[in-house]
């Protein structure tokens, strides 16, 4: 489907930090460059926000990432890691996203969701029919759901030039 785009959209980006983090370490061993992936995506139209949804755990070893999206322009929004009495841990920002993206949409003209869970399928289907806005998916391809993909109105793959998405020597 084509999309158009112009400078005067305003323009919402939604991170799901998580999932993209997860996709490049499974995929690539690297981390992703967040400030690069809003720049292309936003493509020159009016940045209203960027936010990144972020889990925090206890060693606190994350923060100079978090300082890192700061300086990048991006807002992030943090919640503690859940562990419980089982050991099992729990992190998840999904509804936070979606209820921010909802509210956000009447001063938005499109909604940028950077990732590639299909649970947010619904989302993108409210913010197209109830708020008009134009819905744009961002992610690495090979770990998208495809039914997220097909109801997007633009994709793009970050598979298709994961170089210039990743961070130089961060594999581990």
């Amino acid at each position: 489907m084509s999309v158009i785009k112009h400078l005067e959209q305003r323009v919402g980006v939604f991170i799901d930090t998580q999932n993209l983090y997860h996709s490049a370490k499974n995929i690539y061993r690297s981390k992703v460059n967040f400030g690069k992936i809003v720049d292309d995506a936003v493509g020159g139209r009016r940045l209203v926000r960027a936010v990144a949804y972020v889990i925090a755990t206890e060693s606190g070893e994350e923060n100079a990432f978090f300082e890192a999206l700061t300086k990048m322009k991006i807002e992030t929004k943090v919640k503690d890691l859940q562990i419980f009495g089982s050991g099992a841990k729990k992190a998840d920002w999904d509804v936070g996203l979606a209820v921010d993206a909802v509210k956000l949409a009447p001063k938005l003209d499109a909604v940028i969701l950077v990732t590639g869970d299909g649970d947010f399928v619904p989302l993108v289907e409210y913010l197209q029919m109830h708020e008009g806005c134009q819905v744009e998916v961002v992610s690495f391809g090979k770990s998208t759901s495809a039914k997220l993909i097909e109801a997007a109105d633009h994709f793009m793959d970050l598979d298709e030039s994961p170089a210039k998405f990743l961070l130089r020597n961060s594999r581990k």
